[in-house]
């Protein structure tokens, strides 16, 4: 069978191990009376049906612990993949105590990697190292480890990596993906380590979809691959965004039995080299519109003002005093210390 077009097969109707243990542990109790009784035989006449009893239930005695192996509990949400010596023979899906051939083995590449905050179930027997990729996911050196794969979701929470956005700013992002392992036999089969195989996915999709993009809204910036410049940016459009990531990911992992379920940003920064610098551009381009918004309503308010005291006729004003009510009500409006008010007692003119 060629391991790339390995499939997952569920293994049904194997869910009798608590039977199994208590007929196992039955027969050893049985088998030391019966091997004394068998040898303590005299009677020529059931020799050799004596003899042959006391074979079996001396070769039990010695070999019987191997029925123990076939014995596998699994809780919700987890699996086994067994091979029989190297050839996949199935999947065990679904909680219960199950009995299978004593010398299949568990099979799962995985088994010692963690990958950060997520929550996998899988738990090292005893005390052993740990040691950590440049990816962020941790791997067990211990040997003796749980083969079981979890099937529920579970969370990859990858370190913060700087991309260049689309305009060439560097951005600081890091991306929680969930994940669940869709089919066993694809996971650790088609993969060395699913688990570091997702990690580095995750990683080149977040840099591929990251640099179409700008931080924030840009002038003639096409995100969406339509040829029309766009509103798009990282910290405008997260739910598109995101949804590329995950569509890409996706794509990648699909062969290796994963299913992406979501995916979230969760940190979001321009990089520390040009932060200060951004924050200045920012604060720039806040006084501007906050000025502009300023002038605006000064503007209509003068003339309002004007408006009136042409429909009232109170004064009679000419252009020249006309634009110096207009030059002082804009200093006042737009100026920022309150004006001083110079009461004037004489003639206008």
């Amino acid at each position: 069978m060629n391991e790339n077009n390995v499939r997952e097969k569920v293994i049904e109707g194997h869910k009798f191990g608590g039977l199994m243990l208590v007929l196992t542990i039955l027969m050893y109790v049985v088998s030391v009376p019966g091997l004394l009784i068998s040898v303590a035989g005299t009677s020529s006449r059931f020799r050799a049906i004596a003899g042959i009893l006391a074979l079996f239930f001396l070769l039990y005695l010695i070999f019987g612990w191997i029925l123990f192996l076939g014995l596998k509990v699994l809780k919700p949400g987890e699996a086994l993949v067994l091979t029989l010596f190297g050839k996949y023979v199935g999947t065990l899906k679904g909680d219960g105590f199950f009995f299978v051939n004593p010398f299949c083995t568990a099979f799962n590449p995985a088994a010692a990697t963690k990958l950060g905050q997520s929550g996998d179930i899988v738990e090292p027997k005893g005390h052993s190292s740990v040691s950590v990729t440049s990816s962020g996911v941790a791997v067990n050196s211990e040997s003796m480890v749980s083969k079981k794969i979890s099937l529920k979701v579970m969370t990859l929470n990858n370190s913060k990596q700087k991309v260049n956005d689309v305009l060439g700013n560097p951005v600081e992002i890091a991306v929680a993906v969930m994940w669940r392992v869709s089919d066993t036999a694809k996971a650790v089969f088609n993969v060395d380590n699913y688990k570091e195989y997702l990690s580095l996915q995750c990683d080149s999709a977040v840099r591929n979809v990251v640099k179409l993009y700008p931080y924030d809204m840009a002038e003639n910036v096409d995100t969406t691959g339509d040829g029309v410049a766009d509103d798009g940016s990282l910290r405008g459009s997260t739910e598109v965004v995101v949804g590329k990531i995950k569509d890409e990911i996706q794509s990648k992992v699909a062969d290796a039995g994963l299913e992406i379920v979501d995916a979230r940003i969760t940190y979001l920064a321009y990089a520390p080299e040009i932060a200060a610098a951004m924050l200045q551009r920012q604060q720039a381009a806040a006084i501007v519109d906050a000025r502009k918004l300023i002038v605006d309503g000064a503007v209509g308010m003068v003339e309002m003002a004007l408006d009136r005291l042409d429909s009232t006729k109170m004064v009679d004003l000419d252009d020249e005093r006309k634009a110096a009510m207009v030059s002082n009500l804009l200093v006042v409006l737009c100026g920022n210390h309150d004006a001083q008010p110079i009461v004037n007692t004489g003639n206008l003119y």
